[in-house]
């Protein structure tokens, strides 16, 4: 079994170049293989999770060549899809399987195509995109309790209106792809406002989003007051290929900007982070913190707002902060929960964590896991059932199994660098699903 050592760490110096935004690169290659002609992209992530997607869109009928480090995919149109010769294995990313399913639901291939991924994915709950889907029209078996493999027969879609139970970009997102193959107008509602790389990219390649203005409150079992939000799109339209330059990932980023908010001393330069307001709910809370975070030379790429970082660490550790991880805020802050309770463990009086229930069905229980292992590194925690409590005080170290979730793995590689022994990170090389070169980078910037 492979072991990681991460010892403590006096700061983090210098500058750190992130790997390409994960969700972003997902969507680049899919809307890249439903475009007609080229899709030229820059900063696309080679990493597990995004190289399974290009695969599929290979399978797909796309063609895929490398022009040094620009990324080329010729797309085959809404039109021009072909059926993949075998079932399409999206590995460790749940993301590949919701988003294609919306693909695969809107071609009519002659007969079934099977998508499926890892051990971990065939745990993740799919029901989510196959109810929708279904009332599409499309035709889709699972596993019992609606896991992977799907064997999804498509084609002939009509559009819906579709009120989601649940703010998942993912679910907006599989919508919305079936939708272009639809007929008729595809609306989906949330109850809360989910992450929104689909839709300014699906604006960059020319589609025409159709937008409806905030909802009354839109009743949730977590968040009576939080506000739906309604978008749509107009089915059979066709579109071209865009160039794209993707933004570093601000989720990858967070690792380095609490490691550095937290050892004091620390001064580190990150360029070019995607700061796409769905994403930067960590930031507002390190802020709070004091955590000294400002962003210079902001720009837009391919409709995504982009800065440099300036990150220097917190001159004294608060002693609480006012914060309620609402459900209208945890959509912003779902991947970055597992770094935040690290970063946690600085405030005095500790961080609740609440409404996060969508934790459990992540790579693992991602609620269960993490209380768990930050336990073994000597954290105080509760765990409940949609949350957690993380109270003040310092990290000891010790060792700790990363489960073969990536986010975990990185986050228990901060808990090193803060802690008073160091950290042995058992399974460490998931981190290759989002961040690979993660371990060579936090070496080149900790400073022991």
């Amino acid at each position: 079994m492979l072991v990681r050592e991460v010892p403590p760490a006096r700061r983090l110096r210098g500058e750190v170049n992130i790997p390409g935004d994960k969700s972003i690169s997902h969507r680049a290659a899919i809307l890249g293989l439903l475009a007609e002609g080229e899709t030229r992209i820059q900063n696309f992530l080679k990493a597990g999770d995004c190289l399974n997607t290009l695969k599929a869109c290979e399978q797909l009928g796309a063609g895929v060549r490398w022009e040094d480090e620009t990324l080329v995919i010729r797309g085959c149109g809404l039109r021009g899809l072909k059926k993949p010769a075998g079932p399409i294995d999206c590995g460790n990313s749940g993301t590949g399987v919701r988003l294609l399913a919306g693909v695969l639901a809107g071609v009519d291939f002659g007969g079934p195509v099977e998508i499926t991924g890892d051990e971990q994915v065939r745990r993740r709950p799919m029901n989510r995109v196959i109810e929708p889907l279904t009332k599409m029209g499309a035709r889709i078996e699972s596993e019992p309790g609606g896991l992977c493999p799907l064997r999804i027969q498509g084609g002939n879609l009509k559009g819906i209106d579709y009120a989601s139970p649940v703010a998942s970009a993912q679910v907006k997102s599989c919508i919305l792809l079936a939708g272009l193959f639809a007929g008729g107008k595809t609306n989906v509602t949330e109850p809360s406002k989910s992450r929104d790389h689909t839709e300014i990219m699906l604006r960059y390649f020319g589609v025409k989003l159709l937008k409806y203005p905030i909802q009354k409150r839109m009743p949730d079992a977590n968040s009576p007051t939080a506000h739906a939000t309604k978008i749509g799109v107009q089915g059979g339209r066709s579109f071209s290929g865009k160039d794209i330059a993707i933004p570093s990932d601000i989720s990858s980023a967070a690792f380095f900007i609490v490691a550095a908010g937290l050892l004091k001393g620390s001064e580190l330069d990150i360029p070019g982070v995607g700061i796409n307001p769905t994403r930067t709910e960590l930031i507002s809370i390190l802020k709070q913190m004091g955590v000294s975070i400002a962003y210079v030379k902001k720009k837009k790429h391919a409709g995504e707002s982009v800065a440099d970082m300036k990150v220097a660490s917190m001159v004294k550790p608060p002693q609480a902060i006012f914060y309620e991880t609402s459900a209208e805020r945890i959509p912003s802050l779902i991947d970055e929960i597992p770094i935040l309770a690290v970063a946690a463990t600085a405030i005095e009086q500790g961080l609740t964590i609440r409404n996060a229930r969508e934790l459990r069905v992540k790579e693992t229980d991602r609620i269960s896991v993490l209380t768990g292992e930050l336990r073994r590194v000597g954290v105080k925690i509760d765990e409940f059932e949609d949350g957690m409590k993380i109270y003040g005080g310092k990290i000891i170290g010790g060792d700790a199994d990363s489960h073969g979730d990536h986010r975990l793995a990185m986050s228990l590689a901060v808990a090193g660098l803060v802690s008073e022994r160091g950290v042995s990170v058992h399974n460490p090389d998931c981190v290759n699903t989002s961040f690979p070169g993660f371990w060579e980078l936090l070496d080149q910037a900790a400073e022991r």
